[in-house]
């Protein structure tokens, strides 16, 4: 059977040192007990609580047998970018994380794919540390749909692209510290639920009209759950691109054809879903993926988009290899 590649997959490492002077954010994991039960500790509470599936190999390697998982890509737990950080405190921070990731896949490099973390709120930096990035082994990096207020498209961020792109780093784009929640009533479990779709779109517009996939050619751009709203906005923007002045003037061509330069994972959950992402973007831009270990992740994620689209889970092996820089010409 051909391989099944979850290219979505969260690591959280088992501790993270607390060094004098840090940011009060600083995040720290506090253990709780013998079976594995922990929290990622922010700022004093508890922003998610998590087990040891999040750094232990063995389990992962059970759950993959359960999902039908051959090889997981591993990235941070989004909240870990922090973005928001001072750049040094954020450099030690990412630092720790892709080391810890790095080890991970190094001990079963037949099982895990590793993406690591760059200070993105400084730029120059964080193309530096790209190198040390690919040194580690680990194939690109995640990146949050925007830098600490900071819009993909702006101008500041170029500097990254460009070293990601010569470097043959790909770039996953998770949403994080999503705009909107006021307005959904409030709750902070509506985040992921209902404005994390909004902010990947949000994001990806930004790419689009500032000409990313354009000027980077090169670059390999995932975004995550499915593309969020994108997919089902990309009628609006082609036909406002149609009108004329002055809404012609938003894309540098047809949006439509812009969204094929991006990759997409399969969380959706919905087979319909699936399929009109695909009938925007062709099949060829989509990669399976789960999001685990975290509680809505997609459960047997190649399975669900081989069996919603009707395709070889090959073909999503395949599309991974390209994205994460395996195959020439992705």
């Amino acid at each position: 059977m051909a391989e099944a590649i979850d290219t979505h997959t969260h690591f959280v490492p088992r501790s993270i040192p607390l060094e004098p002077g840090r940011n009060p954010l600083w995040p720290s994991v506090e253990l709780r007990g013998s079976d594995g039960a922990a929290a990622v500790m922010v700022g004093g509470k508890v922003f998610r609580v998590i087990d040891s599936r999040s750094w232990e190999a063995s389990r992962r390697i059970d759950d993959m047998a359960v999902d039908d998982v051959d090889v997981q890509v591993i990235s941070p737990m989004p909240e870990l970018l922090s973005h928001w950080f001072p750049p040094g405190d954020a450099d030690v921070l990412a630092r720790h994380v892709n080391e810890g990731i790095a080890s991970l896949c190094g001990a079963h490099p037949r099982r895990f794919i590793g993406i690591g973390m760059v200070p993105m709120q400084d730029p120059s930096l964080a193309a530096k540390r790209l190198d040390e990035v690919k040194a580690l082994g680990l194939v690109g990096i995640e990146i949050g749909t925007h830098i600490n207020g900071i819009a993909l498209g702006d101008a500041r961020l170029d500097e990254v692209y460009a070293a990601a792109e010569q470097a043959g780093l790909m770039v996953m784009i998770h949403p994080l510290h999503p705009l909107g929640l006021d307005r959904m009533g409030g709750r902070l479990e509506l985040a992921a639920v209902a404005a994390f779709p909004l902010e990947t779109a949000f994001a990806a517009v930004s790419l689009m009209t500032n000409a990313i996939p354009e000027r980077f050619p090169g670059l390999r751009i995932l975004l995550s759950h499915g593309g969020g709203a994108l997919p089902w906005i990309l009628p609006r923007l082609r036909h406002a691109r149609s009108i004329g002045p002055p809404l012609d003037g938003l894309f540098p061509r047809d949006p439509g054809e812009i969204a094929k330069a991006f990759y997409y994972d399969s969380i959706l959950y919905d087979r319909e879903a699936l399929g009109y992402l695909v009938a925007k973007v062709g099949k060829d831009r989509i990669v399976a993926g789960s999001d685990y270990p975290f509680t809505i992740k997609q459960d047997r994620p190649a399975a669900f988009a081989e069996e919603a689209l009707g395709v070889a889970r090959e073909t999503f092996a395949a599309n991974a290899r390209r994205l994460l820089g395996f195959e020439v010409g992705g």
